[in-house]
């Protein structure tokens, strides 16, 4: 699979493992951290969600231009490998829940999430900019599209571990204080707390507690709540902490593996028939820039959509899905959850990224493989078909705040875990239709002295597409469900017109 790619590939994906473990932590549990942290709504959790994914990819363009002015890619990344570590340990220091300070204590977490943003930041783009560079060299240049389709692979098999980890330890950590998890407990708990919760709200609370308990009746409901918050949010804190040591192991590897990547601030005393080779005049310099921005215009909704995953999918997963099917059984622990769902996205990257590139080899053997914008299109049609099966799924599924006044659905009220593993399926496809490629397009068309800030650019695209994740949060407690996953249908398809309409431009540009 690796032959005819340069050996530093597998070096920098296995690098990559530890930030992409880091980061579908964040994708599985965050926004419910923070709602069985602070008591926080849909709405106040997805905001902060979507601010956090903005950071992790606008502070990726602020790496790229640091990265590109020092010329020091190699010690930028070291650098952002350190800093989301730092990162990590600030949210995992467990503290108490219900917290004593909202205001204070929130603070702190944000800090945390700004830390390993910032070291997110200099870390991404710079890696991916490096891996770009292995293909300039004229023996693998062909081989481009797929090698990133590689490194995307690789880099996957951390990220569908996580979720599993995160469970499990959140999981274990209520077992062993006699406790067991349920999907609707911290928002019903925090509902009893703040006495707005509705009579039948309370009792199917008083339901689910005697369940999780062990079937222990409970006499006071205001300690139990205390407590299931207390024991649930910090089995979470311990999740985010194992992603400290996955970050130690990538460090590991990359200080390891150092030398094996390519080092451009040595181009500068290159020979002079290689500095020739990578000279532009200002015209085709313009041109290339202006159809990188112009992609990258149109990705932000693209992003805007597919990165719902881990915020509106997330909820659905909690308030609608019918979670007992989902479950391994450990012996020790049952890891059960909602956010398992984060695995599956992963795990299709691994599975279906060998069959489209051999599905990619065989039409570039007779010729007919399409080009990397055509090829974008065509993800974006297919994200939108994710959505559709979305929004046909959820026809005559109640209101969030209805769900909510009745406590929960009954398993037999929840629809099947079929309809999110199919969306998931969908949208795997489409993000390895774009998000491999779209970074392999940046690498073949930016400047040579704009690489990093280029791949920056692509990651500041996603950014402004994260920001308007809240959007999503927003419809899901306010509007039908239904409506909800429309928008998003119009979104995916508004991306691939646009982009069919520039397709022969950038095309032209590409060449």
């Amino acid at each position: 699979m690796l032959k005819n790619h340069p050996k530093g590939l597998l070096a920098a994906a296995l690098a990559n493992m530890g930030e992409r473990f880091g980061f579908y932590t964040m994708m599985a549990i965050l926004v419910l951290f923070l709602q069985a942290k602070f008591g926080l709504s849909g709405t106040n959790a997805g905001l902060i969600y979507s601010i956090f994914y903005f950071s992790i990819y606008i502070l990726a363009f602020v790496g790229g231009v640091i990265a590109d002015k020092t010329r020091n890619y190699k010690g930028t990344i070291l650098l952002g490998i350190i800093i989301m570590a730092i990162g990590y340990f600030l949210i995992a220091f467990p503290s108490k829940t219900p917290v004593p300070n909202k205001t204070l204590f929130l603070i702190i977490s944000c800090i945390g999430l700004f830390t390993i943003a910032f070291g997110n930041g200099l870390f991404k783009g710079n890696l991916q900019a490096l891996v770009g560079q292995m293909y300039d060299n004229p023996t693998y240049s062909k081989m481009r599209d797929s090698g990133f389709s590689l490194f995307y692979m690789f880099i996957n098999v951390g990220a569908l571990f996580a979720p599993l980890f995160a469970v499990a330890m959140r999981n274990s950590w209520l077992l062993k204080h006699g406790l067991q998890y349920n999907s609707s407990l911290p928002e019903l708990c925090y509902a009893y707390l703040n006495k707005t919760i509705t009579p039948e709200a309370a009792e199917k609370l008083s339901q689910i507690a005697t369940q999780v308990s062990g079937g222990n009746t409970i006499t006071d409901m205001t300690a139990f709540a205390n407590n299931y918050l207390n024991v649930f949010t910090t089995g979470f804190h311990y999740a985010f902490g194992i992603s400290i040591f996955a970050m130690l192991i990538s460090l590991g590897v990359y200080i390891a593996n150092k030398n094996k990547f390519p080092d451009p601030s040595s181009k500068k005393s290159t020979s002079s028939a290689d500095s020739a080779s990578i000279q532009m005049d200002v015209k085709e310099i313009k041109q290339r820039l202006y159809a990188l921005f112009a992609v990258f215009g149109i990705v932000i909704f693209f992003w805007f959509s597919f990165h719902q995953n881990g915020l509106t999918l997330t909820y659905f997963a909690k308030d609608y899905t019918d979670l007992s099917g989902i479950r391994i059984d450990l012996g020790f622990v049952v890891i059960q959850g909602a956010e398992l769902f984060q695995s599956i996205n992963p795990l299709f990257i691994v599975l279906l990224t060998p069959i489209i590139m051999g599905v990619f080899g065989w039409l570039r053997a007779r010729d007919l493989e399409p080009s990397t914008p055509r090829k974008i299109a065509i993800g974006m049609f297919i994200a939108a078909t994710a959505y559709f099966v979305m929004t046909l799924g959820s026809m005559g599924l109640p209101l969030k705040s209805e769900v909510l006044a009745m406590g929960e659905l009954s398993d037999s009220q929840r629809v099947t875990p079929l309809l999110l593993i199919g969306t998931y399926f969908i949208l795997t496809v489409a993000e390895l239709f774009i998000s491999p490629l779209g970074i392999s397009f940046v690498s073949k068309v930016a400047p040579p002295q704009y690489q990093g800030v280029m791949q920056g650019g692509w990651l500041g695209a996603t950014a402004l597409g994260n920001q308007l994740l809240f959007i999503g949060a927003i419809l899901y407690e306010n509007v039908p469900l239904w409506l909800t996953w429309s928008v998003f249908v119009v979104a995916c398809l508004f991306s691939m017109g646009t982009m069919l309409f520039m397709v022969k431009w950038l095309e032209r540009i590409a060449r």
